[in-house]
């Protein structure tokens, strides 16, 4: 594995990688990572950008595709045959990952994952256009003031307020304008087209209610997805390991 900071918990023959999403870094599975230690060994790593030594790892040119992200992923570390487990834009980069090298895959579990978040015809990503140019208006203008409006809509009411400062705290910490770029590479990116590639059997745990991606979208992935299963979780939010863990934990416990 060739990105930064990989982090190892447990022990155990089975490799169970798990990506991060946006805004976050690996330190957001940690109200999870018990229950994923407990069955094997699981690497941790942050994505290019995010973590520590964000500036470091993200290279602007390069970093303005999510197949850059997924070939780094898998690089190294003895990995050979693993379960991954990916949130948000992760969800994607382990299915490019999958789609790649699918022997490297046992089984793909993806939390609030999306093709495309930007409504097209009888496809409803849950953003149109205008909505997403606001969004990088406002991250480009006052940066600390979007994270203050975007942080609670992201994380939802459930858990309180700690969650919320979790993720406004991992945002604050990321860099601006990599979080901005980062930002448009996610949502403006559309991998509906290569979806019915993916032969690694998925399960797909869908919150109900997600700022970020609707309902549809999982029930659209479930469609085009042959071995796939659909666990949608009785929760709000688009971070529900963070804002409801134990719900997560028990689905996971469930899948792995």
């Amino acid at each position: 594995m060739s990105v930064s900071k990989v982090r190892r918990a447990g022990s155990g023959d089975r490799v169970f990688v798990l990506g991060h999403g946006f805004g976050t870094d690996q330190t957001a599975w940690d109200h999870v990572l018990p229950t994923v230690a407990a069955r094997g060994t699981a690497l941790l790593y942050d994505l290019p950008g995010a973590g520590p030594d964000g500036p470091s790892t993200w290279e602007p040119e390069r970093h303005g595709s999510l197949h850059a992200f997924a070939d780094a992923m898998l690089d190294g570390e003895g990995v050979g045959r693993c379960t991954y487990i990916g949130h948000s834009v992760s969800c994607m980069i382990g299915v490019i990952a999958a789609i790649a090298e699918p022997d490297r895959f046992e089984k793909l579990i993806l939390i609030g994952g999306s093709p495309r978040y930007l409504d097209d015809g009888d496809y409803r990503g849950g953003f149109t256009q205008p909505q997403l140019d606001g969004i990088y208006d406002a991250m480009a203008t006052n940066y600390e003031a979007w994270i203050a409006g975007f942080a609670p809509l992201a994380v939802g009411s459930e858990g309180g307020r700690a969650p919320v400062a979790e993720f406004a705290r991992s945002l604050y910490s990321i860099r601006p304008d990599i979080a901005l770029a980062t930002a448009r590479t996610i949502f403006q990116s559309d991998l509906r087209g290569i979806i019915g590639a993916l032969e690694v059997p998925a399960v797909i745990l869908q919150p109900r209610f997600d700022i970020a991606v609707p309902l549809e979208v999982g029930q659209w992935l479930r469609q085009r997805w042959a071995g796939s299963t659909l666990d949608i979780l009785e929760t709000s939010g688009h971070l529900p390991h963070l804002s409801a863990p134990d719900l997560v934990s028990a689905r996971l416990d469930a899948h792995l």
